[in-house]
């Protein structure tokens, strides 16, 4: 995938978790609640449809204020790639005012570990700004460590 440094931020981490493990994370509703959103901000329910053109929508908690995400997925690569967008809705249902399409990658590291790429692209230079501006590279790497570290809780238990 080529990326335009004018619309799409994206970042890669290994976390120390395997790739199968994080799929699971990234594809269970339940799982998504334990890291999606940087604490003290809470994800307060997810629904997910786990097909292309299936749902995958949040209910979000920032500061007691609720904010529905509803989206689909575009493409699933079984253990592999999410990319999903609210762009649209169940249905194709066309957004009013979409935000971005993300891409989440998982490669095995092959130390027993995971390359995790997360990607955000934008419509315009103006949303990529403004995306960048409220904290993409901080958020994204706190949800990153979040799931680490709930990875990493559910592999122990």
């Amino acid at each position: 995938m080529k990326l335009d440094p004018e619309t799409d931020l994206s970042f890669t981490r290994t976390i120390n978790a395997p790739p199968a493990l994080l799929w699971e994370c990234w594809t269970t509703p339940e799982h998504i609640k334990n890291f999606f959103m940087p604490k003290p901000h809470f994800i307060e329910a997810c629904d997910i449809d786990l097909r292309v053109g299936g749902r995958f929508n949040t209910t979000m908690n920032v500061d007691g204020n609720k904010i529905e995400n509803k989206g689909v997925y575009l493409e699933i690569v079984d253990g592999k790639k999410l990319v999903f967008t609210d762009t649209y809705s169940e249905g194709w249902a066309p957004a009013p005012d979409p935000f971005m399409t993300a891409i989440v990658e998982f490669e095995d590291d092959g130390n027993g570990g995971t390359t995790y790429t997360a990607t955000a692209r934008h419509r315009s230079s103006e949303s990529r700004q403004t995306h960048e501006d409220m904290g993409f590279f901080d958020g994204w790497g706190t949800v990153a460590t979040q799931l680490e570290e709930y990875a990493q809780s559910l592999a122990k238990g």
